[in-house]
């Protein structure tokens, strides 16, 4: 909560000290101090955003508000493609954010049975799945607890009737569908009341195959995926989930994640309980814990897989955001390489005899079937010993963060000399983006969390993302809006030359005089190549002094100074003559650092900086001089303006005193 600003003290006649506003409120000003000083401190330095922003976007191109609130919404988008299609309430939403244009808004009503759902709960037809079909879109949704599809071409639905398996009867369940050619894969269960284990099958291809009831507990799918490998027979689904810890230890975590495989020519088996079954179904734990912090990330909730640009499905970049019981967050990186290499090497977990041959999990040519003892060894001993560990020497996290993440994607882009950086963009349960930049190989890789983003006009959580980096965007949408983010923001960072190199946005580099994108000129420009000392790539070593503000006070005054904290890995300092009247330090949580004067005497009047030390970097942020007041008629003019301002101070207080109090 911001103080009242600059410029409004506690002023009175001349020659006689009338009590501030604040002062008759009752409520002792020291004591508001302390609060907004205890509240300020609760940050976390360094491992946080460097900078907030609000994404406004330009005036109709960028956020479109549905008209009323979708609780449950789903997002498709095609790279390249200027269109976007969001599932709500027995409707699809069409969005169109041609450049240079008004976005625009139409819908297509998808219809629902709701009498034959009487006296049951979601009797709407929730819209799940959007998914390119031809030249339409396959459309999937409960519809009144019956699911069903439709295609959609040019504006206009036509039932294709009952799919079971491609659509939740309730769209609160847990779902995923994985499509590949003519081939569907999903966790949805068939049967309402029936087959409540959940399964992964395969529903549509050459035979209907299903996970074994024992090799999963109570599992939560997050992601699958097919991985086409060097020998066809060979080619593999991966797919991620977390499921229920067996270790029912009072101290074992209540969550375990995992990746599981199976090999997409899978026949099924030779015998009558394995011939409609998955026969090639193993799962190993992800790990992602910090063993120099000794924090452990149990709880997988996201995960995007980046491929390698050559084309080497082993260096394949798997991205896991993972949460633990505190709701703090951490991001894993793995490889597919190194995921197939436990599935073809370890042993089986609590299986002490020879393996069979073949041994489980492995892929067979020329379509033969498992042999029924293998089958029966992989499924009484489905998880294997070893475990899957991060990519790096230290087999540490990316990063952890005291932040909640939810969703993740991951942009490769090349900086203007070439470098190659990996940017993530990971949603909060507060409604907000991070940009985290990942720079260097693996082995040595920095990162630096360089930005937070208000994607909306009106702050709710993220329902989905999706990134086009062909068209350089970010596609989001709550229960009220969708709005397009490009991910070269670079009009945030003020500062002039030393401000944009700061931001150590890949995106981003100064051109002359301004903040640019990198791909808006084809000028050489200046960018953050020293990631510890970017400020002095600028051609001017020394940046900018604040400019000179002036206020005139009456002596014994009360006043606050305010200096807006732009960067959260700074320290803030408010000095007058030759000593620091006030530091804040980096993860202040308070937009402003405040300097409160009690008592304006002789010694505190003259001028007050207040500068910023990040790093080597030091730049002065506001610079101030308080002056005796002089003559009624500025009296007059300033106790005017603060009447206003404290009693707009005044009307918050309660509330900030309150919350402070409680927190």
């Amino acid at each position: 909560m911001t103080p009242p600003p600059p410029g409004c003290a506690s002023l009175g006649a001349p020659r006689a000290r009338v009590p501030s506003p604040l002062a008759r409120s009752g409520l002792p000003l020291r004591l508001l101090l302390l609060l907004w000083t205890v509240a300020a401190s609760q940050g976390h330095p360094r491992n946080g955003p460097r900078i907030s922003a609000v994404w406004k976007g330009h005036a109709g191109q960028d956020h479109v508000d549905f008209g009323l609130a979708e609780p449950h919404t789903v997002l498709f988008h095609e790279p390249g493609s200027s269109s976007v299609w969001v599932g709500g309430r027995s409707k699809v939403y069409v969005f169109d954010f041609s450049k240079g244009r008004n976005a625009s808004m139409r819908t297509v009503n998808i219809g629902s049975m709701k009498g034959s759902c009487r006296d049951k709960q979601d009797c709407k037809n929730y819209i799940t799945l959007l998914e390119k079909q031809g030249e339409g879109l396959l459309v999937c949704g409960t519809n009144a607890r019956r699911p069903s599809c439709w295609t959609l071409v040019n504006d206009t639905a036509e039932l294709l009737g009952e799919r079971r398996g491609y659509a939740p009867f309730s769209p609160d369940e847990n779902s995923l569908v994985l499509f590949d050619g003519s081939e569907v894969y999903s966790t949805i269960r068939k049967q309402e009341y029936n087959g409540k284990i959940p399964r992964f099958r395969r529903i549509k291809g050459e035979i209907e195959l299903y996970t074994s009831d024992t090799v999963m507990q109570n599992p939560q799918f997050i992601k699958a995926t097919i991985v086409h490998q060097d020998q066809a027979y060979d080619d593999k689904i991966y797919y991620f989930f977390r499921e229920d810890n067996p270790d029912k230890n009072p101290e074992a975590p209540l969550n375990v994640s995992r990746v599981a495989q199976l090999c997409r020519g899978d026949q099924g088996g030779e015998s009558s309980l394995s011939v409609s079954k998955w026969n090639t179904f193993l799962k190993a734990m992800l790990v992602c814990s910090d063993a120099t912090s000794n924090k452990n990330f149990n709880r997988l909730q996201d995960v995007f897989l980046l491929p390698d640009p050559n084309g080497q499905w082993r260096d394949t970049r798997v991205y896991g955001v993972f949460s633990n019981p505190w709701n703090y967050s951490a991001v894993c990186v793995y490889s597919l390489g190194d995921i197939d290499k436990v599935f073809r090497t370890s042993s089986l977990k609590g299986y002490h005899s020879d393996l069979p041959n073949p041994r489980p999990g492995k892929c067979l040519p020329d379509r033969q079937p498992i042999p029924t003892e293998t089958f029966q060894v992989a499924d009484s001993h489905p998880e294997v010993v070893q475990r899957v560990e991060p990519m790096g020497p230290l087999k540490a996290p990316l990063f952890h963060s005291k932040y909640h993440y939810q969703k993740v994607v991951v942009h490769r882009m090349h900086a203007s000399n070439g470098e190659t950086f990996h940017v993530l963009y990971l949603t909060t349960d507060k409604g907000t983006i991070h940009k985290v930049v990942e720079s260097g190989e693996r082995e040595h890789s920095l990162v630096f969390s360089i930005l937070e983003i208000q994607p909306f006009r009106r702050p709710a959580t993220i329902q989905a993302m999706s990134l086009d980096s062909d068209r350089r965007k970010l596609y989001v949408n709550s229960q009220w809006e969708v709005s397009q983010v490009p991910l070269d923001l670079c009009e945030v960072y003020s500062g002039g030359c030393h401000g944009c190199l700061m931001a150590r946005d890949p995106y981003c580099g100064w051109n002359q005089d301004r903040c640019v994108s990198i791909y808006s000129s084809p000028k050489p420009m200046l960018q953050s190549i020293n990631p510890a000392e970017p400020h002095k790539g600028c051609p001017n070593p020394k940046p900018e002094q604040a400019p000179l503000q002036k206020v005139s006070l009456a002596q014994n005054s009360r006043y606050y100074l305010s200096c807006p904290m732009e960067s959260r890995h700074a320290t803030y300092s408010w000095r007058h003559e030759n000593s620091v009247e006030q530091s804040c330090e980096p993860g202040h949580q308070s937009p402003n650092c405040i300097l409160f004067i009690e008592n304006l005497t002789d010694l505190q009047y003259g001028h007050y900086y207040c500068e910023a030390q990040e790093g080597s970097y030091l730049h002065e942020a506001q610079h101030w001089q308080l002056l005796r007041e002089d003559g009624a008629m500025t009296s007059h003019l300033l106790g005017r303006a603060c009447a206003l301002a404290a009693s707009l101070w005044l009307g918050v207080l309660p509330t900030l005193t309150l919350g402070l109090l409680v927190h």
